[in-house]
């Protein structure tokens, strides 16, 4: 369990630099429009979004290398990616060449949101594939909150270039974890069902169980069920409509919740709440603490209540914080009124979406067409998220705040009808038992 917890925690740290990264564009928004005088038009697509088109690409195609060479050799290149995105990004002498580093990051973004929670769901058990695989949320948040102290804690350090700093940091995590990911073994399940590699797998899965007989047991039960599904490995086949289903809606709700608008435009919502600019900065910071210490919450509960109950409890919390926040801006309210209900929706995603989404589409496909159907869960999530964020400066600058968050306010009522009426438990249940319960048979 020791190693499967290190492994895990190390895959987990691609999680750490997604956070970083994305987040991170919040503290440069406002110079890097400044400096280069964009139009909102230009600065949401190329400056704000670039890097979510670059996820999308990552996180459509990131299937492909997953399947063809590892999930781990994946992750060394994404990391290799993240170091590029950050020098470039802080090298960046315009807006055009800043916004393709911003993309390369965006790729290695998109790849991990397919490779580690893949990997970390194929290596651990069924009682603790939840938490280890919200292991990678929980490095998301951890890294957002890091993002949004830096930002904090350089901004004015280098004059009207403290944005290359903030941007910049972010080489030193990404070489440490080019380092880290080498120590880990390849995933068991992909050496069986891509490579037939039955010695290797046997090899890893000795080091996961404490006896060579339940690394037997269960090598055997990946055989055998890769037996069964090759017959059908292709993912639009027809045999995985429920599984895609589900991830198409997961993923699509976790976004029309508006997550990442509020997190990219944190320090902007936060300044139309009341806040002077200089504490729009450091409020930001109790938003990416909130969502630290309710992930710890939601990745504690995840094995002990289910992915369903956290995902009723989410929804709930979302209704209420943004129709509250609505109400706010609609009645002019004060700003900490304001704050205190964004907190509520922070948490509320901390402890539902946030900690569920990672693992719920990490453990709905089968092994063959794990790959893919990641890519086609985390390539919806991206899509939308892209979109978001895109026309966010439009949006705000277009409609009246309050309308925006009773317009995401009306998705998580929707939501909770789906969590009600379509979503399975799948807490304590193996990868290979999943498969037989939500694949059709063609």
């Amino acid at each position: 369990m020791n190693k499967t917890w290190n492994w895990s925690l190390t895959v987990a740290l691609a999680g750490f630099l997604f956070g970083f990264d994305t987040v991170v564009i919040s503290g440069a928004n406002a110079p890097i429009k400044e400096l280069w005088e964009t139009s909102a038009w230009f600065h949401g697509v190329f400056i704000m979004s670039m890097a979510l088109w670059g996820t999308v690409l990552g996180s459509l195609a990131g299937g492909i290398p997953t399947k063809l060479i590892g999930r781990k050799n994946t992750l060394i290149w994404v990391g290799i990616l993240y170091l590029i995105s950050a020098v470039g990004s802080g090298l960046a002498q315009d807006p055009y060449s800043f916004s393709f580093f911003r993309f390369i990051g965006g790729i290695g973004v998109g790849a991990s949101t397919v490779a580690a929670p893949a990997y970390i769901s194929e290596i651990s058990s069924a009682h603790s594939r939840g938490r280890l695989v919200a292991l990678y949320q929980f490095n998301i948040v951890f890294g957002i909150l890091i993002a949004f102290i830096s930002n904090y804690l350089l901004s004015g350090i280098g004059g009207a270039n403290d944005w290359r700093f903030m941007l910049g940091i972010e080489a030193i995590p990404a070489a440490l974890y080019c380092l880290l990911i080498f120590g880990v073994p390849k995933s068991p399940r992909w050496l069986i069902v891509e490579k037939n590699d039955e010695a290797s797998a046997l090899a890893t899965l000795k080091l996961i169980h404490e006896n060579e007989l339940d690394a037997l047991k269960e090598l055997q039960s990946i055989k055998d069920h890769n037996t069964v599904e090759s017959r059908s490995s292709n993912l639009f086949s027809g045999a995985f409509k429920k599984p895609l289903t589900l991830a198409f809606l997961l993923a699509f709700f976790n976004q029309l919740s508006g997550i990442n608008f509020i997190l990219y435009y944190a320090p902007v919502i936060l300044e139309k709440a009341g806040f002077a600019s200089s504490d729009s900065l450091l409020s930001s910071i109790s938003i990416g603490g909130t969502n630290l210490i309710f992930t710890f919450v939601g990745v504690y509960l995840i094995d002990r209540v289910g992915r369903k109950n956290l995902m009723y409890f989410g929804s709930i919390g979302y209704i209420i914080s943004l129709s509250m926040v609505a109400y706010g801006f609609k009645t002019d309210a004060s700003a900490t009124f304001n704050l205190t209900f964004i907190l509520v929706f922070i948490a509320s995603h901390a402890i539902g979406q946030g900690a569920v989404i990672w693992v719920f589409i990490s453990e709905i496909f089968p092994n063959s067409v794990r790959a893919s159907g990641q890519a086609w869960g985390t390539g919806t999530h991206w899509v939308f998220a892209a979109l978001i964020t895109m026309l966010g400066e439009v949006v705000i600058d277009t409609f009246p705040s309050w309308t925006i968050f009773a317009f995401f306010s009306f998705f998580m009522v929707l939501q909770l009808l789906f969590t009600h009426f379509m979503m399975p438990e799948t807490k304590g249940v193996s990868l290979e038992k999943l498969q037989e319960t939500l694949t059709t048979k063609v």
